[in-house]
């Protein structure tokens, strides 16, 4: 009951902030934690119980695989290019398309194969990793991105040209 308000709490606490990549993700970051969260139960669940008692853990780990996948390409579509380039540049970039590989792998194996021990541990490992690469990767990605004030400035700026075009001006936001 108290697994996903616990799952997105770091979300809403990172993109309450203003750190630009973290804060542009501030809808849709919760749900990419939670799906992230449950690629980390269910990969555990898979590693440590027998597989034929892991039923509920192979159908939470394709429901994690497919909120993660889902999840984390709206956010990307919806963030602003600019506060988004962190998530695909250097370190963070690698750990993110890393954990989408690894999300892949750990969801085919437990559709394929997931009822054989084996095959049921080493897609667990790769849903674990596959979480805690996201978890690291955005976190990285906002630490970028504070670090350069581009970041925050293009879209600003691109912010106000928008309110003035839609002449929504001489307002707390923006000056005539």
């Amino acid at each position: 009951m108290f697994a996903p308000p616990l799952a997105a709490y770091t979300a809403v606490l990172l993109a309450d902030t203003a750190t630009p990549t973290w804060n542009a993700a501030r809808d849709d970051l919760p749900f990419v934690f939670v799906s992230s969260a449950s690629l980390a139960a269910a990969g555990l669940a898979m590693i440590t119980t027998p597989v034929a008692e892991a039923g509920p853990a192979r159908t939470l780990a394709l429901l994690g695989v497919t909120g993660d996948l889902i999840a984390t390409e709206v956010m990307h579509r919806r963030m602003d290019p600019v506060a988004a380039e962190p998530l695909h540049r250097g370190t963070p970039g690698r750990m993110l398309r890393g954990s989408e590989a690894l999300a892949i792998a750990g969801g085919l194996g437990t559709l394929l194969g997931g009822r054989r021990s084996g095959v049921a541990v080493l897609s667990g490992l790769a849903l674990l990793t596959a979480s805690a690469l996201t978890r690291f990767g955005v976190l990285e990605a906002g630490i970028q991105s504070a670090k350069d004030p581009r970041y925050t400035i293009e879209p600003q700026k691109r912010r106000l040209a928008a309110r003035r075009e839609a002449s929504l001006t001489n307002d707390s936001n923006t000056t005539a």
